[in-house]
């Protein structure tokens, strides 16, 4: 008998799945969607997508148009792959896609939806975005916070030189990582977490790399909410075990800040600041202990990959292309010389280098998807009907790559970014052709920040060393897709000073 009703309930939900589909493909057919893939039943196109989506998509654009429209699982979705499409959902209609999905990655990782990234627009997100900026994020801050970076760059430089002393190879992206994460925790917490080498700052990149791995993963639960529970992929337990990982070394770090509060008296640092709202703030709202946990995460894990990865993809393009290092060595020597280490006041006159940046924000934007929204309103765009509730994702790997858009777009060649149209372009959201990070008012809140330290931290890497790959070890280029982008190979390079001795001290 038990056998007998689990058939007939099994039947049953097959039934429901097939006709549930069948009605919603008559519905949509009336409407003026725009065009897409067919996909299969109940996954839709996710199965189409493959590792590499962001390639995959691109692909389809190339058939379906720069307007796309996919069933995502139960889940409407939507695909902009040109700057004019992208334009029109991120400025003309930025009030209807201010709001993200709910995700696994958001529900598991992101303290059930409560940082940044993945809050929705309102009272709370605003409080979050206005602390960050104003003591951390926006201009007057950084500017407060310029003898960090150079601190922590000449930290930096100091654990190079001994690799080119000792004659180590130096892994660009561990030092990148612990570099740029002692940037962010002394703004934060006032002190430096990571030594330059160690395996414990090792083993912190390999858990940022793990999150901005798994955070990228189409899980099928968050397409398919009925079969969510049964956890395929194993993707929820994954997320569930990194965030209990995380969160063991937020408790850590905030337990230890709040035994040193009589130290910083007068003198507040960050997370002392988000420790004051989590009382009332003048706007009403107050933040939990799990805001300041989900924003901590943000800025250790988004806040350092993305600039590390962009840098690592940088110093990798001119290793492949070496006349480009020599040429950005050349305009170094003759603003800086080689007596002194760069300064961030250099970087205004490195047009070469602003243009080695931008190229590779072009090729390798660090993500390649964007961050998804959600439409709050059904909306008509370029002529299309765009349901409620539909998913947006913005291909900014493919606007980078478009022939239409750039010509020779898979060669790296900074020099489009010095002359005619290319030299006005800004990567900080207002041209649509180049959106590393976002744009609208959801635009990466850290964009300041990372532009700035990219810049800073390439330049000085390519003034004060010579950089050439190990013997007999080829380049490798390959992505591997994620929240970020990341370098499937991670870079091994072989370094040499090219400064007076006296500059590393």
């Amino acid at each position: 008998m038990d056998a007998f009703l689990l058939r007939e309930f099994g039947v049953a939900v097959l039934i429901f799945f097939i006709s549930h589909f069948s009605i919603r493909l008559i519905i949509r057919s009336s409407e003026n969607l725009p065009p897409g893939p067919r996909g299969w039943p109940i996954l839709g196109a996710l199965p189409l997508l493959g590792p590499m989506p962001h390639v995959t998509l691109t692909n389809m654009a190339k058939k379906f148009g720069p307007i796309m429209f996919l069933k995502m699982g139960t889940c409407d979705t939507v695909v902009a792959s040109s700057p004019d499409t992208a334009q029109a959902f991120l400025k003309t209609l930025d009030h209807n896609f201010l709001n993200r999905p709910t995700i696994a990655g958001a529900t598991y990782l992101g303290y059930n939806v409560q940082d940044l990234v993945f809050a929705n627009y309102g009272p709370k997100w605003k409080l979050l975005r206005k602390l960050t900026h104003q003591h951390m994020l926006g201009g007057k801050a950084l500017h407060d916070w310029a003898h960090v970076r150079n601190s922590e760059v000449k930290h930096m430089l100091r654990a190079i030189h001994e690799c080119s002393k000792q004659g180590e190879l130096v892994e660009v992206g561990d030092l990148l990582s612990c570099a740029i994460t002692n940037m962010v925790s002394q703004v934060v917490l006032s002190h430096r977490i990571f030594s330059n080498k160690g395996l414990e700052s090792k083993e912190f990149k390999d858990m940022v790399v793990e999150f901005m791995t798994i955070s990228g993963v189409n899980n099928f639960g968050d397409f398919v909410p009925l079969i969510a529970w049964i956890d395929l992929q194993g993707v929820v337990g994954k997320m569930k075990r990194l965030h209990k990982r995380f969160d063991g070394f937020l408790t850590k770090i905030i337990k230890e800040h709040e035994k040193s509060s009589h130290e910083r008296e007068g003198k507040p640092d960050f997370l002392d600041i988000l420790m004051a709202n989590n009382g009332e703030d003048p706007s009403g709202e107050r933040l939990s202990l799990s805001n300041i946990k989900a924003l901590l995460l943000n800025l250790f894990t988004a806040g350092t990959d993305t600039s590390s990865s962009i840098i690592e993809w940088a110093l990798a393009e001119m290793l492949k292309n070496h006349n480009i290092l020599i040429r950005a060595q050349k305009e170094m020597d003759q603003v800086i010389g080689n007596h002194r280490l760069l300064v961030e006041s250099d970087l205004i006159k490195l047009p070469y280098l602003q243009a080695i940046c931008k190229e590779t924000y072009r090729l390798h934007p660090s993500t390649p998807l964007g961050v998804p929204r959600v439409a709050s309103e059904a909306c008509q765009v370029n002529g299309y009907y765009i349901p409620k509730n539909t998913r947006l994702s913005v291909n900014i790997w493919a606007i980078g790559r478009d022939p239409n858009v750039w010509s020779n777009p898979l060669e790296f060649n900074p020099e489009r970014f010095l002359k005619g149209k290319g030299a006005k372009i800004d990567p900080s959201g207002v041209d649509f052709e180049l959106i590393p990070f976002g744009a609208g008012r959801r635009i990466c809140a850290g964009y300041r920040m990372a532009i700035g330290a990219i810049e800073y931290i390439l330049g000085t890497l390519v003034h004060s060393f010579e950089w050439k790959l190990p013997n007999g070890v080829d380049l490798n280029m390959d992505e591997t897709f994620g929240l970020t982008l990341q370098k499937a190979v991670p870079l091994l390079a072989v370094v040499s000073p090219r400064l007076f001795p006296n500059a590393y001290i």
